[in-house]
């Protein structure tokens, strides 16, 4: 089983920047990638990164127009997602998750995911 807890969110002014971090503990080398994704009120899922552990490679959303970049620290199992310029409409809830194939990485239902972390950002 692999447990995900995300820290770092919070509220910020437009423009401004975060850093998500998801600290991964349990079998993590059963997993195929590890990933962030986003939900607002009232929106669907939205996957917003992933990194692939056999092949390093990353997926971003088109909407982030290269504002965030995902990176993994292996010796420490944690996850992070690095946000700048960030705009009003990122406001939503973050969540790490992490899928056991790739198939599953390049969808938007993972097999494990962390309880969120609100990120809040005003105009």
């Amino acid at each position: 089983q692999v447990r995900l807890v995300e820290s770092g969110g919070g509220s910020v002014q437009a423009g401004g920047s975060l850093r998500l971090s998801c600290a991964a503990s349990g079998v993590t080398t059963a997993v195929a990638c590890m990933a962030w994704f986003r939900q607002a009120p009232g929106k669907g899922r939205e996957r917003v990164a992933v990194s692939y552990i056999d092949t390093s490679d990353t997926y971003y959303a088109d909407s982030l127009e290269g504002r965030f970049t995902i990176a993994r620290d292996n010796a420490e199992n944690t996850l992070y997602l690095q946000m700048d310029s960030l705009q009003p409409e990122d406001t939503a809830m973050y969540y790490c998750a992490a899928g056991r194939s790739v198939v599953t990485c390049r969808g938007r239902d993972f097999d494990y995911r962390g309880q969120g972390t609100q990120v809040t950002v005003s105009s």
